[in-house]
């Protein structure tokens, strides 16, 4: 693991890589927490994380999910949406200056989750949000997702 300041020299000169899992729901709505964290800190978005150095996409899928959904999945429990481009203004800690670049790889799964048993560490609350509901305080980069929906 980088010491913080290495990890945000990384930030600040390269994009890095990760993984936004699309949790959707049968009548078409996304499972999404409201972010603890920068960048995005205070919106709702769908939960997802960085891919470490050496972790192939089949590990870090399953450490994502166990993560970030209190439950390991294989990779081809999903569907890949495809490449996303995510940037922000800001950084993780909140250093002035540096923004942070993601390119993401976004898969959907369909998955029966009860919210309130979803993990706290990077996400205060969760709900399951509708492109027809009030999406204000929704990230646009969440909201992309809508459309890729089946």
């Amino acid at each position: 693991m980088l010491a913080k300041q290495d990890f945000l020299n990384v930030v600040n000169l390269t994009p890095l890589v990760s993984i936004d899992l699309i949790v959707s729901s049968t009548d078409g709505k996304i499972l999404m927490g409201q972010r603890v964290n920068q960048p995005a800190q205070g919106y709702w978005f769908v939960p997802g994380g960085r891919i470490f150095k050496s972790e192939t996409l089949e590990q870090a899928f399953r450490r994502i999910t166990a993560t970030e959904l209190g439950d390991a999945r294989d990779i081809a429990d999903g569907r890949l949406l495809g490449a996303f481009t995510h940037l922000y203004d800001t950084n993780f800690a909140d250093a002035p200056g540096i923004s942070t670049h993601y390119v993401v790889l976004g898969y959907q799964l369909s998955l029966g989750i009860e919210s309130s048993r979803l993990p706290a560490q990077q996400h205060s609350a969760y709900k399951w949000i509708g492109a027809d509901d009030e999406l204000s305080l929704v990230h646009p980069n969440s909201q992309a997702y809508f459309p890729y929906l089946r």
